[in-house]
């Protein structure tokens, strides 16, 4: 089945100690409204490793069915004076007090990649997960993304990867790509990254992609307690006791 959905990336920048408040919020508060409103799937939320990437930032991943659903749903948030949905305002405003900005993406899925109810089926797991946001040439992104479908994937494989997630970004003249691995353990991630500067395959497809990408870089990620991937299932109603946020 070709993957017609459309998702949106977004990094968000969290105040103090709120990254566990902030990702309660957004599965337990907001994904429950947005599925009957929107449409709108959970595809993930995640902790940023802060070792490997800024911190403390969080990443979430919205799928939406398709342009023409994305497009709905922003009609229902912005026609409107303010810009947002007045029923949210108070979810708005709680949100506010656990982060300051994001910088988001729309992305196009690789046909062949899996919608976030087939991944679920499939119980793809990851202790953690490597999120990788790579800079081609512009017009070569999809070209890339089959490059990595034929030649990374297996090499990745060899130590637990899993390529659950490659999209080409939306709306920047093909110019970038982002992908997401799952990584049944953090020893997989370990030898991984040994193999990056002792194996012979992988220093031949480490050439391979300095030939194809002019940025490639990797940070890893763990999965909030509601996000999909760690629970097999959308985010219902009933988890928001699942957590006590703070007054």
């Amino acid at each position: 089945m070709v993957n017609s959905k459309v998702y949106i990336h977004e990094f968000i920048d969290i105040i103090g100690h709120n990254r566990a408040n902030y990702m309660h919020h957004m599965t337990a508060n907001w994904s429950p409204k947005a599925q009957v409103e929107r449409n709108q799937l959970c595809y993930g939320v995640w902790g940023t490793v802060g070792t490997t990437r800024r911190w403390p930032e969080v990443v979430n991943i919205w799928e939406e069915d398709g342009f023409p659903g994305l497009a709905e749903s922003f009609r229902h948030e912005f026609n409107h004076p303010t810009l947002q949905d007045p029923a949210l305002a108070e979810w708005w405003a709680r949100a506010s007090q656990f982060r300051r900005s994001g910088i988001d993406r729309v992305l196009i899925p690789a046909p062949w990649t899996d919608t976030i109810e087939q991944i679920c089926a499939k119980g793809v797991r990851g202790e953690t997960y490597a999120h990788e946001v790579v800079k081609v040439p512009a017009g070569t992104a999809w070209d890339v993304l089959e490059t990595v479908r034929e030649q990374a994937a297996p090499l990745y494989s060899k130590f637990g990867f899993v390529l659950v997630g490659a999209w080409a970004t939306a709306m920047c003249n093909e110019s970038e790509i982002l992908l997401l691995w799952a990584i049944p353990a953090w020893e997989n991630w370990g030898e991984f990254e040994i193999a990056q500067q002792t194996d012979s395959a992988m220093r031949t497809w480490q050439a391979k992609a300095i030939e194809i990408s002019t940025d490639w870089n990797r940070f890893l990620l763990v999965d909030s307690p509601l996000c999909p991937f760690r629970t097999g299932r959308q985010p219902q109603e009933s988890d928001r006791d699942s957590y006590q946020l703070p007054d």
